[in-house]
């Protein structure tokens, strides 16, 4: 029972101070918590109440116990002037001031100090969690963390299942799954996917066909019935042939393309692209000839045959090419990294965008642009972009004068060598790099 009880304070905790009025006093609680802050109250009263939590107002139960205990209100006074606190209605609060001072002062209590007191009070009475609000979260917060330690794959596979249309997420996801956990994603396949992702093992899950831009469920339900019930397919053409082309049209097929679901029948991503026109035609000279129970001339460059034609003779696509069409069909690059075929020589002169800090010193990095918009700013435009290096990505800042400079390099998907100073962003937290100067790898080895 004991160990029950302190599991569920040291759960507890951390829920409620996540509300925004204790979430201030997390570093005060930490240190407190581990010894190395002394705990401090405003008035002897305040130590019975506070002391579960470190001497900080947590909970909305603690702020009703702090009324009763300092100001003399009943419980059922102490609650309204709970939920006046969390209304922040002005007339209301002025009372219940002065109806705290003067409690107050029946305990020896001076009015600066009740002041002090009702101030901190209403901080955290407004944001604060009450103590089975906090419960729920931290049992829920307790089995997440619990099935995404055991049972990783499957926590990842049906969290971006329920994520599979907004990209922000399912990149957030993966990058977890895959930088903390070990986990290796599979591209999309259309001889093993689901319209859901699918945990393949302890450590390997298959992109969801669903998860595809431009596909739609009713395509890929059709494409996964057609092949649980006749088997797998055996080649681009094959698949053409049999799925309903009323549900999986051409706009459908090219996506799977480009997502790299007809890798295990044929890797030649671009020769495929080429050939869905000619792999539609040819699945329509078969299924006509089958209703008219003969066979045609398929087109004017083939002989009356039912056998596959090849594929239409097309280059390979570079690797930029191919990352490029993947991360337009799923919304991140998902077999590689544009970075990759310069990072062993960028690394030779670029700090690691994950090794960043603030710093009044211009620093280097290099890394893929991606997310750029434009924008108008008092000064003229400014451009907002991510730079990319695989540690890390980092937001940017370039102003018009740079813009305006390095407009042949500042686009998506290209490679971008960039000094600049990094600061902490007041607003989210983060880094931020403030642009000086944007050169291309080229530029830069000189």
């Amino acid at each position: 029972m004991l160990t029950r009880l302190l599991t569920t304070i040291v759960l507890l905790l951390p829920a409620a101070l996540l509300a925004d009025g204790p979430m201030d006093n997390i570093p005060t609680f930490v240190r407190r918590k581990h010894g190395t802050e002394k705990l401090e109250y405003l008035h002897p009263l305040l130590e019975p109440i506070l002391s579960n939590t470190y001497g900080i107002m947590v909970y909305q139960e603690q702020i009703m116990e702090c009324a009763r205990a300092l100001g003399g209100y009943t419980l059922g006074g102490a609650d309204l002037l709970r939920r006046a606190m969390g209304k922040k209605k002005v007339e209301e609060m002025q009372h219940h001031r002065g109806l705290f001072a003067e409690g107050a002062a029946k305990n020896g209590i001076s009015e600066q100090l009740a002041n002090e007191i009702f101030d901190l009070m209403e901080k955290f009475a407004g944001y604060g969690f009450n103590k089975s609000h906090a419960a729920a979260y931290a049992l829920l917060a307790y089995h997440t963390a619990w099935l995404k330690q055991h049972y990783t794959a499957e926590f990842f596979a049906g969290n971006m299942t329920i994520a599979s249309d907004d990209t922000d997420k399912l990149k957030i996801f993966h990058d977890d799954a895959t930088q903390n956990f070990g986990i290796r994603f599979t591209p999309p396949d259309v001889n093993q996917g689901q319209w859901r992702f699918i945990p393949i093992d302890d450590k390997t899950i298959c992109y969801a066909l669903g998860a595809v831009k431009g596909t739609g469920q009713g395509a890929i339900e059709a494409i996964v019935r057609e092949r649980e019930a006749n088997g797998p397919f055996k080649s681009f053409f094959d698949f053409c042939c049999r799925v309903d082309r009323k549900l999986v049209n051409k706009r459908v097929v090219e996506a799977l393309i480009k997502a790299g679901a007809f890798d295990t029948l044929q890797p030649r991503r671009s020769a495929l692209l080429a050939s869905v026109a000619l792999a539609f035609e040819y699945a329509d000279t078969l299924a006509a000839n089958a209703d008219q129970g003969g066979l045609f001339d398929f087109g004017d460059s083939h002989a009356a045959s039912t056998n596959e034609p090849d594929l239409v003779p097309t280059e390979d696509w570079t690797t930029k090419e191919q990352l490029t069409l993947e991360k337009t069909a799923i919304g991140f690059y998902l077999t590689g990294h544009l970075f990759d075929e310069h990072e062993r020589e960028v690394r030779r002169f670029a700090k690691r965008i994950g090794d960043l800090q603030d710093s009044r010193e211009p620093q280097m990095v290099a890394g893929i642009l991606s997310e750029l918009r434009i924008i108008n700013g008092q000064r003229g435009r400014v451009a907002i972009f991510k730079v990319d290096d695989k540690t890390d990505a980092i937001e940017a800042v370039a102003n018009q004068d740079v813009l305006d400079a390095h407009k042949d390099l500042i686009k998506d998907d290209e490679l971008v060598v960039i000094q600049g100073k990094v600061q902490t962003d007041r607003f989210s937290g983060g880094l931020r790099l403030n642009v000086q100067q944007v050169m291309s790898l080229a530029a830069a080895r000189c």
